[in-house]
């Protein structure tokens, strides 16, 4: 019996509803020194005019700058997210320099008939903005993203929109990135620490300083969605799903910040769009080499499985046999076709580790295109490996040396050329088989890495 009041007590806030009684007083005397300001005018008291009309002022002033921005404050988000915007069609441009023209007609001939279907017609935007203000209220939206995106390769992301509503269904509604101005880069000045030092070969004098410095601010990363995705009906309590197709043409970090829900329902005058604040973020992986593009990778695979051969199960040869071979290792089939022993060599599988070493170059080394190779082609190496069961590491400078093929395409989707020092100058050695991307000039791997290493130059 008490529980609904119980829930009405706990939801009541009282110092919103005392600020806001306080403004309607403030308010009423506000309106009562303006009319006794009246009085005081027509009496012939001036004083007592200006006295009263200063008084009204004052009360409407603090009303508006203390109680109005509280209350304003205390309005929910959502309502605020919720908000719509409006853009004319060229329909609608139509329809309304018809109406125009059917209005002053009516003015001019004073018809009722005229005047009756310029009301219609008005009546027609108000019922038009009405149902499409139902439509898009209360509609949710989630996006699902895939997994992981290579650059080059095609990929499907899902749209679900639904309508919790209990009565009202949703005509036409399209979801689309919210059409925001693209904006230059800006440039923005900034102070920055700096020591006053006098003079400077004796340093007499230090003193803590400033400097005024203009930095670029960076573009904002592209966005992930660019067409729109129509949803035709979408029935009370109930939700519509679309798969999106994406493609995109370079690795790096892809965020949409928000979503964009819009309708033309019902007659197509306006177009009628709440904005849904909805993040999603996006890592897209170097493109992948095709297989006759790795001409690399049969030399890598040649050197890397001889510098592994051993007792393994995999084979590696067929060859002569030798006075010290097991006979275990004797294959009779290859014996009986060619008329002489011939043994088996299987590599050494419990061996098979390969470290994968991207060297990256110092800006402006080597030219964008062949950077964005050298990138692709350690994703490919990378990639093609881990299907072979390779044991793989990876080293580069500024990565983390997570064994992880995921991390490792991550680094590679975001790295850009870096200044820093060649990982080959500290190269730890290790019984790995190496394949190493650089753009160094050759000299600078140790010797003791000569023999297992294969060096590829961007």
């Amino acid at each position: 019996m008490f529980a609904p009041l119980k829930s009405a007590l706990a939801r009541f806030d009282g110092q919103a509803w005392l600020r806001f009684f306080i403004a309607i007083a403030g308010l009423a005397l506000g309106f009562a020194s303006a009319v006794f300001s009246r009085v005081a005018r027509e009496s012939g008291n001036f004083i007592g005019a200006v006295a009263f009309a200063s008084a009204a002022l004052l009360l409407a002033a603090c009303v508006g700058l203390t109680t109005v921005p509280y209350l304003a404050r205390r309005v929910a988000s959502h309502r605020v997210r919720e908000a719509l915007n409006y853009q004319v069609t060229r329909e609608g441009l139509a329809y309304l320099g018809v109406a125009l023209v059917i209005a002053i007609a009516a003015l001019n001939t004073a018809n009722n008939l005229l005047f009756i279907v310029l009301a219609a017609m008005l009546a027609a935007i108000v019922v038009s903005g009405f149902a499409s203000a139902a439509v898009l209220l209360g509609l949710r939206l989630d996006v699902f993203m895939p997994e992981s995106a290579f650059a080059g390769r095609p990929v499907v992301a899902r749209i679900r929109l639904l309508n919790p509503r209990r009565w009202i269904p949703a005509f036409s509604v399209s979801v689309a990135p919210p059409q925001e101005k693209q904006r230059r880069p800006r440039k923005v000045w900034e102070l920055h620490k700096t020591e006053f030092i006098f003079p400077q070969d004796t340093q007499w004098l230090r003193l803590p300083d400033y400097t005024l410095r203009r930095r670029r601010l960076p573009s904002p990363p592209p966005g992930i969605f660019a067409a729109p995705v129509y949803f035709t009906y979408v029935q009370a309590r109930t939700s519509a799903e679309a798969q999106v197709p994406l493609l995109f043409e370079r690795r790096g970090l892809y965020t949409q910040e928000a979503f964009s829900l819009a309708t033309r329902f019902p007659f197509s005058f306006l177009v009628k769009s709440r904005k849904v604040a909805l993040q999603r973020a996006l890592v897209v992986y170097p493109a992948l080499l095709e297989p006759e593009d790795l001409d690399v990778l049969p030399m890598i695979t040649g050197e890397f499985v001889a510098y592994t051969r051993g007792r393994g199960s995999e084979l590696y040869l067929i060859r002569d046999y030798a006075m010290d071979d097991p006979a275990r290792f004797v294959d009779w089939k290859a014996t009986a076709r060619t008329g002489a022993l011939k043994v088996r060599e299987f590599t050494r599988e419990d061996e098979r580790r390969l470290r994968l070493v991207f060297d990256n170059p110092a800006p402006g080394t080597v030219h964008d295109a062949a950077y964005e190779r050298a990138i692709s082609l350690a994703a490919s190496l990378a990639c093609h490996f881990t299907e072979e069961n390779v044991e793989l590491a990876f080293v580069a400078p500024g990565y983390g040396g997570a064994p992880h093929l995921h991390d490792f395409l991550c680094f590679l989707a975001l790295v850009q050329p870096s200044a820093q020092e060649s990982v080959l100058e500290s190269l730890p050695f290790s019984a790995d088989y190496n394949v190493i991307i650089t753009a160094r000039p050759p000299g600078i791997l140790p010797t003791s890495l000569w023999a297992s290493s294969y060096v590829i130059y961007i």
